[in-house]
């Protein structure tokens, strides 16, 4: 028993609403079972895992390792140059940490926006400017700025490493908690988003999860390693290239609806002309996640609502019809349908935050008609058959008229067990496994 239970792991993931845990075998590199249950983040988040634990019936000797978006997730404000070039780099790359941007800021900071910085209240502060050795003087600036604000949370430093050091030495000087990475914009057109990804983990297993007080037992701490959406993206990129013996499956386009956002992540590989392609000052992400924040099942249903109308999904009796129940779920958002007539409203609406959602992601600049295989994920996916899950994925592959590369070859399935944040989880340490566990899964 105690070989057998050496192992095996616990992925956790504490969401905003269920925590998940799934049991993986690593000498099987396969899914044991699955658990679920209400966050506990009222009382001590730890409770809702001994509850998972207990599900799934394993010795208190089988580790476990998570990732969490509990407590409304990572916050970052993000401090740029110019907000088309630096700034956008910034939140780019804060997206793809794991990151829900509450805050971008550009060009030289003054008191004003000094504090509306600080009264959307983030989590970590991104400080970018400048490529390197180009401009300095205003990441100095800014720099300045918040070394005399009252500031209290971490900075991730990404900017023109030319002045790295004495960046590093004016906020230090007013006891400012900084971390210094390579910048994210070491120069126009190309961006290196993987160094700063890592620090803003490294800042939020280092002080935000605790921060949070989530939970009062010190375990809850060591087990974290990456914000939930982080560790999906981790385990997109895993599905798409593989690990060891196990091949991945090319590029791949993943939609997660939730109750509050609507998350999009691409893993797509450019070839041909797309490879030396720079549309702009900021190069496409071919590895990126964007979230729609007015796109959610419950608190934000009014806005798939709103947006499908801007997009012409639905016309004006549509529009009169669903938007009275999405009001009463953005007050009600634990709400559950009850007949045919509202699992009708849930399903629509989350056809039209997928079609939305990828609409905008699409958008971005990515060639994704070589995309070969879509996962969708989320709690309305995950609990509808198969005729439903394919009508609310439909537009992944046949939204013609929405102005992207639409996937031409792609064939569609759902996330049912949580198994991307499981082998992001897991990548670091057993890549095969997680590739394994991924590949026997999903595809």
């Amino acid at each position: 028993m105690t070989s057998r239970s050496s192992a095996r792991v616990v992925c956790v993931d504490f969401g905003s609403t269920f925590t998940k845990a799934a049991l993986v075998d690593l000498d099987a590199g396969a899914l044991v079972a699955t658990a679920s249950c209400p966050t506990t983040v009222h009382t001590d988040v730890m409770d809702g895992y001994d509850e998972c634990r207990a599900a799934l019936s394993v010795a208190s000797s089988v580790p476990g390792v998570a990732c969490s978006s509990a407590g409304g997730g990572l916050r970052l404000g993000v401090v740029g140059y110019e907000r088309a070039i630096t700034a956008e780099a910034g939140s780019r790359v804060a997206l793809s940490a794991g990151a829900r941007v509450v805050h971008v800021a550009s060009d030289r900071l003054d008191e004003t926006a000094v504090a509306a910085l600080l009264a959307d209240q983030p989590d970590v502060v991104l400080l970018v400017g400048g490529t390197d050795g180009g401009n300095a003087e205003v990441l100095l600036h800014n720099a300045r700025r918040l070394s005399r604000s009252a500031l209290k949370v971490p900075v991730v430093l990404a900017g023109n490493v030319d002045v790295r050091d004495e960046v590093v030495d004016v906020l230090r000087r007013r006891s400012k908690r900084v971390v210094a990475t390579d910048n994210v914009l070491p120069e126009i057109g190309r961006l290196d988003p993987g160094p700063a990804r890592a620090a803003i983990r490294q800042v939020f297993i280092e002080h935000v999860i605790g921060g949070k007080h989530l939970s009062r037992r010190p375990e809850f701490a060591a087990m974290v390693k990456a914000a939930t959406p982080d560790a999906v993206l981790a385990g997109v990129e895993l599905l798409a290239d593989g690990a060891g013996g196990v091949e991945g499956v090319g590029d791949v386009l993943v939609v997660d609806v939730g109750g509050a956002t609507t998350d999009v992540y691409s893993v797509v590989t450019p070839i041909g002309e797309d490879a030396e392609l720079r549309r702009n000052a900021v190069e496409v992400m071919w590895r990126s996640r964007t979230v729609e924040g007015d796109l959610g099942m419950r608190s934000n249903a009014t806005g798939i609502v709103a947006s499908a109308a801007s997009e012409r999904l639905v016309d004006d009796a549509e529009v009169a019809e669903l938007e009275p129940a999405a009001r009463r779920l953005v007050h009600d958002p634990s709400y559950l349908p009850e007949n045919d007539a509202e699992r009708e409203v849930d399903a629509r609406l989350a056809e039209l935050a997928v079609t939305v959602a990828l609409r905008r992601h699409g958008r971005g600049g990515k060639n994704l008609r070589e995309v070969q295989l879509v996962v969708g994920s989320g709690g309305v996916l995950r609990h509808a058959d198969l005729a439903l899950r394919s009508r609310i994925l439909g537009s992944a592959t046949g939204d013609l008229a929405g102005g992207w590369p639409v996937p031409e070859k792609a064939r569609t399935t759902v996330d049912e067990q949580y198994v991307l944040a499981a082998a992001g989880l897991l990548v670091d340490e057993h890549p095969e496994v997680a590739a394994r566990l991924l590949r026997s899964c999903l595809a």
